[in-house]
């Protein structure tokens, strides 16, 4: 039996699940000598949510640091998590994005590509299985495990045995909700072992608790490598311990050959390093069986604790775990692994914040629908489907094979913004947020998110997050819950006024930017009128403005839309409530929004 090979996840997988994707590449250089002296099979470092996170939180370009990281690590093989046609942002792009992305990562320092399509649609992996072989690269082919009444170990084994045909040299199990069972594990590794010609990896998340068995399991029936996170990042969402598992399996005939000594060294540097970060810790991030049933994985979870922590709606998270699982059913059972977990996460919060199921309905929601991810391996409800998409048509073929090329066109929309086809790439990925990025960029005013200094440090003069304020002979119980990234010159902050969840907007009035008319460029959400009226257009849950569809003067009739927003990442449009002509409009691109403003006047 060959050495069992190990995969560290602790540079991605592993914060992504605990941290929100918080880690900065500063924390990570000072720790890459010894990292790259372990052995390695391969460190997972890029991919996933980690490119939105550098954009949106770090403001760190992610092709420098994939290029850091390359030449930090000299002697270890740099893996990343592809979404197949989705690549890493949550939509699917034209065929010559998707190519001209594994080019550019294979050429940036990329060994090892683990693409996954989050349907397990294997049309959506052609492509990037094809450009990952045309580059020289290792293209692991991962099967997203996931469990109801239309999922069975065959359905699996097939699905497996379709992406070595396409080219794999490897298939790993992503097990990224932590559902597997010890024995379900052995049963499913024993027949992918005996029906491929291919090592069989295992990813396993630990928030059931039975990921080190499981991993113990897989490797016995042969399985010839596992996912582990270095043991400050280990555990809950996260994964098995990379120091326990080494241990489990020295001195047998699966002996890793790492060094323990040197694991627990790194170990100790990254227990100081997760300290930086403990306002994205989260309760809900610990050991939790209920994972068995609502079936959210270790990165959605992290990150669904975060976005609603800044709704002022943490308290309801409960009720959105219990809401996915509807949600789940009513769309055929998808795997919840991004972007399906956000598109069904998304829905679930604003069905449960909304208060009636449905009532807003996301984009994404929709495109899924429309069989514009692919195709369910369940039953969707024709009623759901109804609501969201009327009669329109629903496709049925691989859905790339709808979309023109976009290389030149995205080229040509990001102009002199972008210094470089790895820039043009980025902006691809998120348009908004990339571009503001290489904007900022460009203008050597990239900031990011300011890290809060431990408790200890400023216990004798942290500022109050829970206090009663009095005003105008009136008690008010305030609870800060949380604080939204600033844009412009704006910065939201959320909390609870006497229980009710609130969004308070402060900007520095001395930093305005006037126009070349002495307007100012942007308005303040607290001058919006409140809505009151039939033709007051506004918004079920805080999130920003995407896009105004309308001028002042267009009549529209009910249902249009006429504002696209984005809240937790999913764009939705807001339709019209009544017929009539625009009158007035107080809202523009960019802007952060809440509910029961009126964003749009019609009469």
């Amino acid at each position: 039996m060959p050495q069992i090979k190990v995969t560290e996840t602790v540079l991605r997988d592993a914060h992504q699940s605990l941290i929100a994707t918080r880690m900065r590449i500063d924390d990570m250089l000072p720790v890459c000598e010894r990292l790259d002296r372990v052995g390695f099979w391969s460190l997972e470092m890029w991919g996933g949510a980690t490119f939105d996170a550098c954009l949106r939180f770090l403001k760190e370009d992610p092709w420098q640091r994939l290029r850091k990281l390359r030449e930090a690590l000299p002697n270890t093989k740099l893996q990343m998590l592809l979404r197949g046609q989705n690549l890493l942002g949550y939509r699917h792009y034209s065929d010559d994005v998707v190519c001209d992305f594994v080019e550019r990562a294979a050429d940036n320092g990329m060994d090892i590509f683990r693409i996954f399509d989050a349907m397990n649609d294997a049309r959506n992996l052609r492509v990037s299985i094809e450009a990952v072989k045309k580059a020289g690269k290792h293209a692991q082919g991962a099967i997203c495990y996931t469990t109801s009444p239309v999922h069975t170990l065959k359905h699996f084994v097939e699905l497996g045995k379709e992406m070595e045909s396409m080219g794999c040299d490897s298939i790993a199990i992503k097990d990224m909700a932590g559902l597997l069972t010890p024995q379900v594990t052995a049963e499913l590794v024993h027949l992918l072992v005996d029906a491929l010609n291919v090592p069989v990896h295992l990813h396993c998340h630990a928030t059931a608790g039975l990921a080190s068995m499981c991993q113990y399991k897989a490797v016995e029936n042969g399985a010839a490598g596992i996912d582990t996170a270095i043991s400050a990042f280990s555990g809950g969402t996260s994964h098995p311990p990379t120091e326990s598992m080494v241990a489990a399996f020295r001195d047998t005939e699966y002996d890793t050959g790492l060094d323990l000594p040197l694991l627990q060294e790194i170990g100790f540097y990254f227990y100081e390093v997760r300290k930086k970060y403990h306002q994205f810790e989260s309760e809900y991030t610990a050991l939790d069986t209920r994972v068995q049933v609502n079936q959210v994985p270790g990165g959605m979870i992290s990150n669904l604790s975060v976005q609603l922590k800044e709704q002022g709606a943490l308290p309801r998270m409960n009720e959105v775990l219990k809401e996915i699982p509807r949600v789940r059913k009513e769309l055929g059972y998808p795997p919840l692994v991004t972007p399906t977990s956000q598109i069904v996460g998304t829905q679930a919060v604003m069905n449960v914040l909304s208060g009636e199921r449905y009532k807003t309905i996301t984009n994404e929601v929709k495109l899924y629908l429309q069989g514009r991810y692919g195709k369910a391996w369940g039953k969707i409800s024709p009623q759901v489907q109804h609501m969201a998409i009327g009669n329109e048509d629903v496709i049925d073929c691989r859905p790339a094979d709808l979309l023109k090329p976009e290389m030149e066109k995205l080229k040509k929309e990001i102009g002199a913004v972008a210094h470089s086809d790895e820039d043009v790439l980025t902006y691809a990925m998120f348009p908004d947020i990339g571009k503001d990025f290489l904007e900022q960029r460009n203008n050597n005013s990239l900031i990011p998110e300011p890290l809060e200094p431990a408790d200890a440090e400023v216990a004798h003069r942290r500022a109050a997050t829970d206090f009663n304020i009095t005003m105008h002979g009136e008690t008010y119980h305030i609870k800060i819950t949380g604080t939204g990234y600033p844009k412009q010159h704006l910065r939201p902050y959320y909390l609870t006024v006497d229980g009710l969840p609130e969004e308070l907007m402060l900007e520095a009035l001395d930093e305005i930017t006037l126009g070349g008319n002495g307007e100012e460029t942007h308005h303040l959400p607290g001058k919006r009128p409140r809505a009151s009226k039939p033709g007051h257009v506004t918004t079920s849950m805080p999130g920003s403005i995407v896009e105004v569809l309308v001028s002042v003067g267009d009549q529209v009739r009910a249902g249009d839309p006429v504002l696209i927003t984005e809240a937790m990442k999913m764009e939705t449009e807001v339709q019209a409530p009544v017929s009539g002509e625009v009158k007035l409009i107080h809202v523009v691109k960019g802007e952060s929004v809440t509910p029961d403003e009126a964003l749009i006047e019609i009469e």
